[in-house]
């Protein structure tokens, strides 16, 4: 007989009831809605402002661009239509608070997306405007190509498509920039990225003789002989023979977004980063920014041959922990926000984020974030007035507006200890209030030795997006509890001690992390600060004496390194680690199944014997391989994967082939083993440089983050399993 599904509400609480059928050990479940949470907002100050929506009668679905049109009471929009990918189009929207429609000025085809725009400095009198595209030709091969179009003077200010000229192109399908902008001297700047979709696969970064991977310079306005532009004489690389004489600046990956500003004769980009690094750059004449040799100001491909030295640092550069997708914005002359004035505006497709920097005579004088979205922020631009307008990738339009005193008040609320979280029924007995699901995984993280207590809280009744693979995608305001205890030396008492407890919130699609150190009386636990804390705690050895620990609770920056975009955010919480039993009071059951049942997940789980199972890597009765593979997929895996973090050529998942591991590949990094040594050398675990990592603590160790004691048991285990290992072969390409 199959289960019934019925519903209550009982004392403001809806209740989920699942009564089972003949034979069904668990006869009757509920899901408790989850009211209790007052994990709300943050605990710091408000930022200074807010949004509203700009032109809200206006409907622009994937906009990328907002530029008013000079000489026309009209703004010019790109929007792409393809996720990423063509086609494109060319939009004109009348310059009204009211507006609510656009026209259609120009479709790019099926086989091109546009990224940039910028109009000529006469364009008033001789309407041509130039356009980055990328494009997909007849032979299948990918151009990103700069165009140029002449728009009629006239109403209704048409564009006839066979007025389009190609200006200049170059190879590229990945990381192709794009944009363009005219300087104060006249001359066209051109982005472009490194052309491949990883690793700068092709070694453009630091390749004079191509377009790839730089700041472009032309003149439009006096072409040589046969060609659509010239190149100035000016340019720092014309007399270096083989260098593409059009080049301003190098050692860019994918410059996303580039403004010029007249007032303080300012070229601004944002670059995307890849494995930990974005970065925003004032750009300067002949520059190198170090791709690939470099990620931002830190080492990435260390034997990458430097085009030339020295290397110019960004201008700002952000951890991945608070942006991972920059997008370059502009310089603000506004009058709404005189605390603004001259500063570069610019922020973050994946995060919302939204920076302030200020630099005069070269000094950076200001930077600051002054506004935290929910938007996939594709760019930023200028109204009639000169006032901000952010570019949300789903709802086009918004304006920055203060903060209001509210916004403080909230901050104050949010609870400053444990026990105001309405997270737990009774804190000192850390038992989860109502609607919490308690759980366990199958690999748990390496954390010195700490015993873990884990649940989760879902708001409401609100479902759970299941996938076999990373982490389940989860709704606003869940929050992923983890409880981190130790057995104390000399504190009298057997069971263990909790030492902290962290919170994973998601709020405004976004995960943030926060923790809380518990006091000496085990009673509640206080909120730390945003930088994070140290302490030492005498904690019981494994030969029953005492050794000194030094536990690290994280930074709100360092929670989010290891819950990375790479694995969805969440690592406990995904079919590997959770295809599982555990017993919540009714004997034991798989926690997939039972999440199912009650209820929890909008899409079906296959059958248990069709998901995903991560092995126990402590249990000596599983296969060693599994249970290598197990471990390094729980302590590894979230950076050494694809866009994970990690900058090697390996992927650490246990899902993943075994030529992925680095068998027989040489590190990218200081190999800190024999001369020789490689990521994983089989049969000679002395000669691999993934185990002499883990075996030591200090510079180089991994994981890098949050251990101060060498987890010897799986050194051990990894050994082993190292000496075991049969060879693959020869080795793939770096990814």
């Amino acid at each position: 007989m199959r289960a019934i599904l019925l519903v209550s509400w009982v004392l403001g609480v809806w209740t989920v009831y699942v009564q089972g059928g003949e034979g069904d050990p668990f006869p009757e479940e509920r899901r408790t809605s989850m009211t209790s949470s007052r994990v709300v907002g943050s605990p710091e100050p408000p930022l200074p402002f807010r949004t509203e929506k700009a032109f809200p009668n206006l409907v622009v679905e994937q906009a990328l661009t907002f530029e008013r049109e000079p000489g026309a009471d009209a703004y010019l929009i790109l929007q792409h239509l393809g996720g990423w990918a063509p086609p494109g189009r060319l939009l004109r929207a009348a310059d009204r608070p009211d507006v609510d429609r656009f026209d259609v000025l120009l479709d790019f085809g099926p086989e091109t997306i546009a990224y940039g725009l910028d109009f000529h400095p006469s364009y008033a009198e001789n309407g041509l405007l130039f356009v980055g595209v990328n494009t997909r030709k007849a032979d299948d091969v990918h151009v990103t190509r700069v165009v140029r179009y002449t728009v009629d003077r006239r109403p209704p200010f048409a564009i006839d498509p066979a007025s389009a000229l190609t200006i200049i192109e170059w190879e590229s399908n990945g990381h192709n920039g794009g944009d363009v902008a005219f300087g104060g001297d006249g001359l066209l700047y051109v982005s472009s990225g490194d052309g491949t979709a990883d690793s700068d696969l092709d070694d453009r970064g630091q390749d004079l003789t191509h377009l790839t991977a730089k700041i472009l310079r032309i003149d439009v306005d006096r072409p040589a002989p046969g060609a659509a532009y010239a190149t100035p004489p000016g340019n720092p690389f014309v007399h270096i023979p083989g260098a593409r004489p059009e080049t301003w600046a190098i050692g860019l990956r994918n410059p996303w977004r580039l403004s010029y500003d007249k007032a303080t004769d300012q070229l601004w980009t944002g670059v995307n980063g890849q494995d930990l690094w974005e970065t925003a750059n004032l750009v300067e004449r002949g520059a190198n920014y170090g791709w690939s040799a470099t990620e931002g100001s830190r080492p990435f491909l260390a034997d990458r041959k430097l085009a030339h030295a020295p290397l110019t640092p960004p201008t700002v550069e952000h951890h991945h922990a608070e942006a991972r997708s920059l997008t370059g914005g502009l310089v603000y002359h506004g009058a709404k926000h005189p605390e603004l004035k001259g500063a570069y505006i610019y922020g973050d497709y994946s995060t919302g984020k939204v920076w302030a920097v200020k630099v005069e005579g070269g000094r950076k004088v200001f930077h600051r974030e002054i506004a935290d979205t929910p938007f996939q922020l594709t760019g930023f631009g200028l109204d009639s007035a000169g006032e901000l307008i952010l570019i949300d990738h789903r709802t086009a339009f918004h304006r920055l507006v203060p903060s209001p005193p509210e916004d403080v008040e909230a901050a104050s609320r949010f609870p400053r200890k444990l026990s105001e979280t309405g997270l737990f029924a009774s804190t000192p007995a850390r038992t989860p209030a109502p609607g919490a699901v308690p759980y366990d995984v199958n690999s748990p993280l390496w954390s010195d030795g700490a015993l873990k207590e884990r649940f989760l809280v879902v708001p409401g009744l609100e479902k759970i997006e299941y996938a076999e693979t990373n982490g389940w995608t989860f709704p606003d305001r869940t929050v992923l509890v983890k409880t981190f205890l130790y057995d104390l030396s000399g504190d009298g008492r057997d069971i263990p001690a909790p030492v902290e407890t962290r919170l994973l919130v998601k709020e405004q699609g976004e995960w943030v992390g926060y923790t809380y150190a518990w006091n000496d009386e085990r009673t509640d636990a206080a909120l730390v600060d945003k930088s994070g804390l140290d302490r030492t705690f005498d904690v019981v050895a494994g030969n029953g004496g005492k050794r000194a620990q030094v536990w690290r609770y994280p930074s709100r920056a360092e929670c989010m390194v290891c819950h990375s975009r790479a694995s969805n955010f969440v690592l406990g919480p995904s079919t590997p680690q959770m295809n599982r039993e555990y017993d919540h009071g009714s004997g034991p059951e798989d926690q997939i199944d039972r999440l199912q049942r009650l209820g929890y997940f909008a899409n079906d789980p296959p059958a248990r014997a069709e998901r995903a199972r991560l092995a126990d890597p402590r249990d000596p009765a599983a296969p060693l391989d599994a249970r290598a593979r197990a471990y390094l997929h729980a302590n590894c895996a979230s950076c050494h994967v694809e866009a994970g973090g990690g900058n090697a050529a390996i992927d650490l998942s246990a899902g993943a082939p075994p030529h992925r591991l680095g068998i027989d590949m040489t590190p990218r990094q200081d190999a800190l083993a024999t001369p020789g040594a490689k990521i994983l050398a089989p049969g000679d675990p002395d000669g691999s440089t993934l185990l002499s990592r883990m075996a030591f603590r200090g510079s180089g160790q991994m994981p890098p983050l949050a251990t101060d004691q060498v987890d010897e048991d799986a050194v051990a285990m990894l050994r082993e399993w190292i000496a075991r290992l049969p060879g693959s072969g020869p080795p793939t390409a770096p990814r």
